[in-house]
Parts: C-alpha cells; sequence; structure tokens
C-alpha cells in the first residue's frame, strides 16, 4: 500500500511538472487571449494528465510522447503564423467591427453569432455606461471586446490600422474614405519607400502617424 501511494504522489508530482514546463514552452498569453489552437492543446494535455494519474499501471511514457507532440503541434503553427498573415487570420480569424462611429453593425453582429446581450455585458465590463458612449468597438479573434469611447468633447480617439506586417489594410482605408495610393503617397513624404518593410503604421483621428519598421534595432 505504502509503495502505491508514494508512486501515485510521485507520478502526480511528475504530471503537474510536465505541465507545467509545457505550457511554460508555450509562451505568456492572457486566458483570455487564448486562440483555438490553445484552448484545443491545453484541454487534451489536462486528459493526458489525468490518466497518467488516475491510471498507474500504464507507462509515462504514453504521456510523455503525446504532450511533446502537442507542443511541436503548438510551437510549429505559432511559427507559421509569425511568418504569414494569410494563415493567421484563416487559423485564428480576423478581428470584426461590431460598433463603428457609434452605430451597431448587427449584420455582423449575426455573423459572427454575436447577440446584444453580450455585448452589453462586456460594455459593463469595460466600465462604459450607454452604446452612445462608443465610437469604435472590435470584436477581437479571441472573443475579447477592443472598445474606443468617445472623447469628453464627443469627437472619436479611434486609431485606423493602416499597415500590418507589410500588408496595407484596406478595410480602414475604406472607412476613412482613401486609397491604397494615397497612403503609399503619404508613406513615401515620410521617407518610407516600402510597405513590405512597415511592421506597424497606424493614424488617429487627429492625423497623428505612428509607423514602426520591421527588425529595426533600438
Amino acid at each position: 500500500m505504502d509503495i502505491e501511494i508514494g508512486k501515485l504522489i510521485f507520478r502526480t508530482i511528475f504530471t503537474y511538472s510536465m505541465i507545467v514546463l509545457v505550457f511554460r514552452l508555450m509562451g505568456k498569453r492572457e486566458i483570455g487571449e487564448l486562440s483555438l489552437l490553445d484552448i484545443v492543446i491545453f484541454i487534451m494535455v489536462a486528459e493526458i494528465g489525468a490518466f497518467t494519474i488516475e491510471e498507474p499501471k500504464r507507462q509515462l511514457l504514453e504521456a510523455i510522447i503525446p504532450v511533446f507532440i502537442l507542443l511541436i503541434i503548438q510551437r510549429l503553427i505559432a511559427w507559421v503564423s509569425l511568418k504569414s498573415k494569410k494563415f493567421r487570420d484563416w487559423f485564428e480569424g480576423k478581428p470584426s467591427v461590431i460598433i463603428s462611429y457609434g452605430k451597431i453593425d448587427e449584420y455582423e453582429m449575426k455573423k459572427q453569432r454575436y447577440n446584444l446581450n453580450d455585448l452589453m455585458q462586456q460594455l459593463r465590463e469595460n466600465g462604459t455606461r450607454s452604446i452612445d458612449d462608443v465610437a469604435f468597438a472590435i470584436l477581437e479573434p479571441s472573443g475579447k471586446l477592443s472598445i474606443f469611447e468617445k472623447n469628453e468633447d464627443g469627437s472619436e480617439g479611434y486609431v485606423y490600422p493602416l499597415v500590418m506586417d507589410g500588408e496595407v489594410q484596406q478595410r480602414s482605408l475604406k472607412k476613412m474614405n482613401k486609397s491604397a495610393a494615397w497612403l503609399i503617397g503619404q508613406l513615401n513624404q515620410k521617407g518610407y519607400p516600402s510597405v513590405e518593410e512597415i511592421s506597424f503604421c497606424s493614424i488617429d483621428k487627429k492625423g497623428e502617424w505612428y509607423i514602426d519598421i520591421k527588425n529595426e534595432r533600438r
């Protein structure tokens, strides 16, 4: 009996240490920012950990191998997502504008299976008193609602992302009633001849620009 208890304690400590190590190697992300892949892997790792403890007759190798295969899958997909925006958009999804210029987009809400109760709950959690106080609200791929409230004078303080990972963001330009040619011309004037070299570029309602170059040394 003492041997069995000792074995159970060892397997519990070992499983705990292995899962902590795997999650550390997966990188730091908040629970609300987990992707679909992260959630699936977390569930599978938890199930593997459970049978490792509950079935002491099974070899530990039967848990170690699948857990580290899942880790390799997660790291590989994360690397591909980092290199390819198209893959990232397909795999993780794109953000959806739920409120634009203070107006609710019911069509987009239906498309995302997102209802008014969800919207009001997340507004309350953000401390937003009324939809009228919101300039823009964006539903992120993680399910989190990013809320941009109007300024005290009633103006909209939204920031438009114009370039991400070297790609022009046509949706933002459309909302601004601007073209890609206008954006390229503006960037050329500021000394940035190639859009592909830009990691992130944005402009706010006041016309202030933010531009970050890929692999720029600090």
